[in-house]
């Protein structure tokens, strides 16, 4: 019983019974591997011992808790898979204590620097509305490069006739999400000349046709990293550091700036696609400031001198 055999096994029922997606396909991949490195290519033999010894490398690699909880997941669902196939008869995992993640609290952009970002577009009609559907929708940056025309709202003629964006979130699971003027503007300008970027060549073609933001690339669609690219360029015209300035940054903003706004945690936590709250509640950290300035200007006590 080879490792990379097992593995491969494994990864092959998580596509065809579990429908993970790719990129979570690759992920478990290259978890499992990094196992099996560890153990000498014989992860599958492996105990609780050496479990916890290859998290304590990981957290010497300097990893962080959350990647380490990421890989040690990954590690329990192939046992459970060995175990359900017959190839053991116990989980090694079982009683190994995984790490904590902590939530780091994101470095979010504020209104002012969404504006700049939006003024940086200039004349870009595709970029403008890449920048207004992840900071307008909240998408996933997975989600957006992927997104259909037979997912889009509907039309008639030249008017909206509904606003809802169909996205197939983690898991495959779809949700709705509605687009406010800004986007739908913008998407309307977008979908305008986007015949004009369709690829030359009847096969590239008939990859990118049904995309919204079409390539020549194998995929058929704009790539998550050209994505970044077009980001990372675009945060030096604006003037704002480049890193701060990814995908899920706009994604981050979107959620922040509702909560700022009035909206309640349960309302942003369906628009986000969360299946934890918990997950929802790390934007909260954003509106302490302003709830300590509300208190020295509204309190009673607050107005004495």
């Amino acid at each position: 019983m080879t490792d990379r055999a097992r593995i491969e096994a494994f990864l092959e029922m998580m596509s065809a019974e579990r429908g993970s997606s790719t990129n979570t396909l690759d992920a478990y991949g290259r978890d499992l591997l990094d196992a099996s490195e560890y153990c000498g290519g014989a992860l599958c033999d492996a105990d609780g011992s050496d479990i916890s010894g290859w998290l304590r490398d990981l957290s010497r690699r300097g990893m962080a808790p959350s990647s380490q909880a990421r890989k040690l997941s990954a590690v329990r669902r192939f046992f459970r898979f060995l175990f359900e196939e017959g190839d053991r008869k116990d989980d090694p995992t079982a009683k190994v204590d995984g790490p904590k993640p902590s939530r780091d609290v994101p470095d979010v952009l504020s209104r002012e620097e969404m504006a700049a970002l939006l003024a940086a577009c200039a004349d870009d009609l595709r970029l403008t509305c890449l920048v207004e559907m992840l900071y307008g929708a909240g998408l996933r940056a997975t989600e957006l490069v992927s997104l259909k025309l037979g997912e889009l709202p509907r039309r008639k003629g030249d008017r909206w006739i509904t606003t809802d964006v169909i996205v197939r979130g983690k898991g495959g699971k779809e949700r709705l999400c509605p687009l406010g003027r800004p986007a739908l503007d913008a998407l309307s300008n977008w979908l305008s000349i986007r015949e004009t970027h369709l690829p030359e060549g009847a096969l590239a073609r008939d990859r990118a046709e049904g995309f919204v933001f079409p390539s020549r690339g194998k995929s058929g669609h704009l790539t998550r990293r050209r994505l970044g690219q077009l980001l990372e360029s675009l945060a030096h015209s604006a003037n704002i550091r480049p890193d701060r300035v990814h995908p899920h940054a706009l994604r981050h903003a979107y959620a922040t700036h509702l909560l700022m706004g009035g909206a309640d945690l349960r309302s942003v936590q369906t628009l986000l696609g969360h299946a934890d709250i918990a997950t929802t509640q790390i934007y909260t950290h954003v509106l302490t400031d302003e709830l300590a300035e509300l208190l020295e200007t509204a309190h009673p006590l607050a107005q004495k001198n």
